[in-house]
């Protein structure tokens, strides 16, 4: 039998605060159970990734681009030799394709591994030298030959019935350019090989690139082909007119050691015609800079500069629209100098070189500093003599 307090109570029950008090307490349950099974899901997660971050410090990880490069065993073999002179992992290893022989002395080093064979590589070809224009080929042999046919081959006209005259024959010249040894001698001191802070490998690079890049430019312009490239500059040079295979040929300014005071532009327009057409379109201009300050000033009859700057980062001057690559080693204007070429420098110079960069650890001739003796083989010479014209400062 009910009283009026049980009603009372049972009344409170259906009440809707008392439905609302009832859902709120259902809801904080199930969001406590949310939240700790999230919480466990977490710490589950955070344990494979300490697990995983673990393996990558062992060397168990992934083959990243990036992480590949950095522990290649070449270069962590490569930059072992260097700072201590540990040649163990080289032995045997293959670097660019070649096997690394361990007789140091009589293969003259050990090979660069290809991240700083490229880097000096890289160098080399943004270097302001004759190698951004040139013909660069890659050789495995000690000498690359060149086969130049110096003349064309006889043609005539023939009807279907007449007779076909005998034509003449193409003369052939074969010119061959030796490789020589290029070398390098940075030195470090042992304090700082050990530092491990210390990039010994950017450090060589920049080193042996440098020294390379100005060795050669000089060599390519002016070597005289005894143990070092034949530079283009040291060929016989005669006048234009008279142009025969294996010479320069040269156009004269007409003053002597200067540009003819009433007509100093005709001098370049008269060299670029001098070349031929079929060499014209990709000819450009070699000077030092102190020859472009002084053609810089040229004004044609309309009392415009022949010489543009370039409005694009990277992009050469131009001179009457062909590009001007300045070469710091032609010769300045003086009496009686070729101090200005026109050319197709792509088909008339050819630099050939051997792929492979090495490097002799010596702690012995320099002590407390460590000699790092770097070689390489190229060479560079004349392949068509057609393709080059000069500038002579001179009445004739």
């Amino acid at each position: 039998m009910s009283t009026p307090e049980s009603n009372s109570r049972h009344g409170e029950d259906l009440s809707p605060v008392a439905e609302v008090k009832t859902a709120v307490a259902g809801f904080v349950t199930e969001f406590k159970h949310f939240r700790d099974d999230l919480t466990e899901r977490m710490k589950q997660q955070e344990g494979r990734m300490t697990m995983l971050t673990q393996k990558m410090m062992t060397g168990h990880r992934p083959a990243l681009a990036s992480d590949a490069t950095a522990e290649a065993p070449h270069q962590k073999a490569f930059g072992a030799y260097l700072r201590s002179g540990d040649d163990d992992g080289l032995r045997g290893l293959e670097l660019e394709g070649k096997a690394m022989n361990s007789s140091v002395a009589a293969d003259g080093g050990y090979l660069v591994d290809p991240q700083t064979s490229e880097a000096v590589k890289g160098v080399l070809h943004s270097a302001a030298s004759l190698r951004q224009v040139a013909n660069v080929v890659s050789v495995e042999a000690t000498s690359y030959d060149v086969l130049v046919d110096t003349t064309d081959i006889g043609s005539g006209w023939v009807t279907e019935t007449g007779t076909v005259s005998e034509t003449s024959t193409a003369a052939m010249d074969r010119i061959s350019i030796p490789l020589f040894e290029l070398a390098a001698l940075p030195k470090a001191s042992q304090r700082l090989l050990d530092d491990s802070a210390f990039d010994i490998e950017a450090w060589l690079a920049e080193r042996i690139a440098d020294k390379f890049a100005r060795s050669e430019a000089a060599a390519f312009i002016s070597g005289d082909g005894n143990d070092k490239p034949t530079g283009f500059m040291t060929h016989t040079k005669i006048v234009n007119d008279s142009w025969a295979w294996d010479n320069l040929g040269y156009i004269a300014t007409g003053a002597d050691g200067a540009f003819d005071l009433n007509d100093p532009v005709d001098a370049i327009v008269d060299l670029v015609y001098a070349l031929g057409a079929r060499y014209r379109a990709n000819g450009t201009f070699v000077m030092n800079s102190k020859t472009a300050g002084a053609v810089r000033k040229l004004k044609d009859a309309e009392g415009r500069f022949l010489w543009t700057d370039s409005l694009a980062a990277g992009e050469p001057a131009r001179l009457m629209g062909y590009p001007v690559l300045l070469a710091e080693d032609m010769p300045d204007i003086t009496s009686g100098s070729f101090a200005i070429a026109f050319g197709d420098f792509h088909a008339g110079y050819t630099i050939a070189e051997r792929p492979d960069l090495r490097v002799l650890r010596d702690p012995f001739s320099a002590k407390p500093h460590v000699l790092f003796y770097a070689t390489k083989r190229v060479g560079g010479d004349v392949t068509d003599f057609a393709a080059i014209k000069l500038l002579k400062f001179g009445a004739s």
